[in-house]
């Protein structure tokens, strides 16, 4: 009999319960990940939705995430990630319920760079907390896209549409506001899994490097795959 586990080795993403649209370098995209030739698998948090997860810190939904990262390594998974950088919150209680590597966050790749600036979907709710777990270094500057904006207002309130043309434009323009107040900046690191699509437009705007969530994960699904050959 085949199992799952024998269908091969696959990333995980443990996602919110969301409707928003998802282009290609969104992490909720198939495309996202198989034009990098990494095998994926979702798994939606039922009631996970963006307004329990970002502005409430909902922690009732904790141990629904250690269940299905739990769940998903039993299927063959052979590292977890999430779809939200706010779920840095979780790093350590999801690492350590799993046997495999957990990337919560593309924040935890901020204390890898000299001077980083964070880019997040919301500066208000990016808590001193959250940015501890993620091992983010203290007075890393931070900025937050425009309140109401196209981008925050329809992922935050979970919307079946989105002008892709405007949410980019949101987002570069948040890139440039972070690098005007804190020129020394020298590596963007966008937290928000949902602002991928628009790196190249945050690079070419500012004249930064940009990480996001896509680039941490492909890295470390590399090194992941040559320590598992070794």
């Amino acid at each position: 009999m085949t199992t799952t586990r024998d269908a091969g080795a696959f990333l995980g993403v443990l996602m919110l319960d969301t409707r928003f649209p998802r282009p290609p370098g969104d992490i909720g995209n198939p495309e996202t990940f198989s034009r990098h030739g990494i095998p994926v698998r979702f798994h939606v948090v039922a009631g996970a939705s963006p307004e329990r997860i970002v502005k409430q810190a909902d922690p009732a939904l904790l141990q629904p995430f250690v269940d299905a990262a739990r769940a998903m390594v039993d299927q063959g998974a052979t590292m977890i990630t999430t779809s939200c950088g706010f779920l840095a919150a979780y790093q350590d209680t999801l690492a350590n319920a799993v046997p495999v590597p957990v990337v919560t966050s593309s924040l935890l790749q901020c204390k890898d760079f000299a001077r980083p600036g964070i880019l997040t979907f919301d500066a208000a709710s990016l808590s001193p907390a959250i940015l501890a777990a993620a091992g983010v270094p203290q007075e890393t500057p931070m900025q937050g896209m425009a309140p109401g904006c196209e981008f925050h207002r329809r992922i935050l309130h979970n919307e079946t549409q989105l002008d892709l043309v405007e949410a980019a434009r949101n987002v570069v323009d948040a890139a440039r506001r972070l690098v005007e107040f804190s020129p020394s900046v020298e590596d963007i690191v966008l937290e928000c899994t949902n602002m991928p699509p628009y790196r190249e437009a945050v690079a070419r705007a500012t004249g930064r490097r940009v990480h996001d969530i896509e680039t941490l994960l492909v890295a470390r699904w590399v090194e992941h795959g040559k320590t598992r050959r070794t």
